[in-house]
């Protein structure tokens, strides 16, 4: 079993996009600050309670930006004696939104991968949300680490929902990064030996969206709530300070609450339930209205989406003239909520949820924690939460004589409302308590450890944790055809720069041909003896004049490599045709493509997903077409280098020129394109540490040499860390 001699599981939790800190978390501050937050701060000090838990690393974003503060710059920060938070820095050092980050996740991979190599490998990677499945899908590659992952809303479910509200689909694509995401989820679903959801309508009619639909991985494991902070009302104690922000907008601060918290996001279709209000003058003067929505010091600074629904909102109190009715606070502390949900309950109120969808509803689980009634859109996590508890009603968030009817219903019949407060209590403590999410969770991490096999990584660091590569501080690592060959007296310059710096630079091959393709060309070439062959796109790694084989590489790909169902399972697709014997190898099935017949690239995936295959698709040239396994290829194969040889990014300069060397050049490594490079690397134009040379084939391989003069004393003009 894969698990530290006698000191318990070793977890690293991801979740990349938001701003995490252990105390006073601030919940609501923008959309990336929601109920994940909140998820993996208690899960992680849950776990790091445990006596068969060594330690929890949950690991964020570094960032240092004066407008949201110091405390999310600091290294590390301690939840419990074993759970702490710990934060890299990758992309650049300011705030941004999660769907800015995209471009920045392999920089974080690699940042990793040296965190890794400082403090030891996890026995677990546990990856929230999109983003952080795609980091923790490439990390656990790599490293031959179990993962799991928790997906927390989904990028195709999102997409759908805002599709049926007539909103433009390329619009949306550009601004949610829906194609990126998609495939991180997919990627992230291929992956994973076990996804936990909250809710079983997660497996049953969200995931069974996606291409690599496996329900046997998936284990619905709902999140607990903190009993001890949301517990009922003691009508005995004084009323709490957030009573004294509400007060000031209400005429008569004795009426029952209708109350909802929730980010201003048109998602949570906050507009809907004031309206709902407005409309219904029995409700006005039967009931207060509170809305929570975040914290703001002035809308004006609001991001524009949050600011537009805030306008709206208080456009419609103006329109119904709900003036001391309505109530919706500027701010509040992490303390205040639980008071809140007391204090609506101690009025008789009712939490309402009329999100257009809620993947889970931790907001639910809160308010039934204090004994307040809930009433919950009936798409997503609500059904679970009101099945178990029994403690109010399921609505159609669209549908407002729905919403009306059921607020009224939670505010005139007392013995229901009595009822449904006493269930919420019980069904909270039964249900949703993280003692229970913690022993499932271990329960099945033990099981997924119990049959995995030591990484091989971990045990040749064991043995050769000081081993490095002789003889040189850095490398060159170029792909071969129409990168490092293809202008004669540019690859003649370029030998002879490698003899007058063989002191101290390496030089390496990345390429898709075979391994004795690769020796053919560079005793034709009369090449220099590489350090490292990585051939057949990223399946094999040879080092020195000896050509010894990497057999932790080998050992690693071969996980789950099913070469002749790909074969099966690829053979009678249009447009497909097997390259010749000497194009395949054992780990590399390569086809040519005809572009105008064979199914598109994210088709082609699809197609190996849903038959179950844990396989990458590799296209180059528009034409060459390589499956290879899904814990092999170039990127992979250059980071599983410097891991094992201790290699930073920063000494490895990569070159190449057409798809199949996409992977490598991006990261924390110095890419370069060269100026004959391949359409389909146009998109790397913006990402950091990518210089597209002007020159062509060897002399453009040099130009990047000499743009982060890398011969002498490195620099990084395009690390975009601004």
């Amino acid at each position: 079993m894969n698990q530290t001699a006698n000191g318990g599981i070793r977890i690293t939790l991801l979740s990349l996009h938001g701003l995490i800190r252990a105390h006073e978390p601030e919940l609501g501050r923008d959309s990336d600050t929601g109920g994940q937050i909140k998820y993996v701060l208690e899960l992680a000090n849950e776990l790091g309670r445990r006596e068969d838990v060594a330690s929890v690393e949950l690991v964020t974003r570094q960032i240092f930006d004066d407008r949201v503060g110091p405390d999310y710059a600091q290294v590390e920060e301690r939840i419990n004696n074993k759970a702490k938070i710990f934060r890299i820095p990758f992309g650049p050092k300011r705030y941004l939104r999660k769907e800015l980050l995209w471009p920045f996740l392999e920089s974080f991979v690699d940042q990793m991968l040296g965190h890794f190599r400082r403090v030891g490998l996890p026995d677990v990677i546990h990856g929230h949300y999109a983003d952080a499945g795609y980091a923790g899908a490439q990390l656990s590659r790599l490293a031959h680490i179990p993962y799991v992952f928790t997906g927390h809303s989904l990028g195709r479910v999102k997409r759908m929902r805002m599709l049926k509200n007539d909103q433009d689909s390329v619009e949306i694509d550009e601004q949610y990064q829906f194609p990126e995401r998609n495939e991180a989820e997919e990627m992230a679903l291929e992956t994973a030996s076990l996804v936990i959801t909250s809710t079983s309508q997660e497996v049953q009619e969200q995931y069974e969206l996606y291409d690599h639909y496996q329900p046997d991985r998936m284990e619905v494991i709902p999140p607990g709530v903190d009993l001890e902070l949301f517990r009922p009302d003691d009508p005995s104690e004084p009323l709490p300070p957030i009573a004294e922000q509400i007060e000031p907008f209400l005429r008569d601060t004795e009426k029952p609450i209708v109350l909802t918290v929730a980010r201003p996001d048109e998602r949570k279709n906050i507009e809907m339930l004031v309206r709902v209000f407005g409309e219904n003058p029995k409700l006005r003067n039967l009931a207060n209205l509170v809305l929570l929505l975040g914290t703001r010091d002035d809308i004006r600074q609001l991001p524009p989406a949050q600011r537009k629904v805030l306008l709206n909102i208080i456009n419609l109190i103006d329109v119904y003239n709900l003036y001391g009715h309505v109530a919706y606070p500027k701010g509040h502390k992490p303390a205040d909520i639980p008071d809140l949900y007391r204090l609506a309950a101690r009025r008789r109120g009712v939490f309402v949820n009329p999100a257009l969808t809620e993947p889970f509803g931790l907001t639910l689980l809160e308010a039934a924690g204090c004994g307040l009634p809930i009433l919950a859109t009936h798409d997503g996590g609500p059904r679970d939460i009101i099945a178990n508890c029994k403690n109010g009603l399921l609505v159609d968030p669209l549908d407002p004589e729905a919403i009306d009817h059921a607020i009224m219903r939670a505010l005139t019949e007392r013995d229901q409302w009595q009822e449904w407060s006493q269930n919420g209590i019980a069904g909270a403590t039964e249900y949703y308590n993280w003692s229970t999410h913690a022993d499932r969770y271990l329960r099945d991490v033990k099981d997924i450890l119990a049959h995995s096999a030591k990484p091989a990584l971990a045990v040749q660091s064991e043995s050769r944790q000081s081993r490095r590569l002789p003889d040189f501080d850095r490398m060159i690592i170029t792909d071969l055809d129409n990168t490092l060959i293809g202008d004669d007296e540019a690859l003649e310059e370029f030998k002879q720069m490698l003899k007058d710096s063989a002191s101290h630079i390496g030089f390496g091959i990345a390429t898709g041909r075979r391994l004795d393709d690769v020796l053919k060309l560079i005793e034709h070439h009369d090449l220099p003896r590489p350090d490292v062959i990585a051939s057949s796109a990223g399946t094999q790694l040879h080092y020195g004049a000896a050509l010894n084989p990497d057999r932790s590489w080998r050992q690693q790909i071969s996980f789950q490599w099913e070469p002749d169902e790909v074969r099966r399972v690829l053979g009678d697709v249009p447009g497909l045709f097997p390259q010749a014997e000497h194009e395949q190898s054992e780990f590399k099935i390569s086809y040519e493509l005809d572009a105008e017949n064979a199914p598109k690239i994210n088709d082609l995936r699809k197609i190996l997903r849903e038959a179950g295959m844990r396989a990458k698709v590799v296209l180059s040239l528009g034409m060459y077409l390589d499956v290879v396994p899904i814990r092999a290829g170039s990127d992979l194969s250059m980071r599983h280098l410097a891991y094992r040889w201790g290699f930073e990014p920063e000494r490895l300069l990569i070159a190449g020129d057409s798809g199949n060397d996409e992977g490598m050049l991006k990261g924390r490594t110095l890419g370069v394109v060269v100026g004959n490079y391949s359409p389909e690397l146009e998109r790397l134009r913006k990402l950091p540490r990518i210089y597209f040379a002007t020159a062509t084939h060897a002399r453009g391989i040099m130009e990047g040499i000499q743009y982060y003069d890398f011969l002498n004393h490195i620099t990084i003009p395009n690390d975009r860390t601004e």
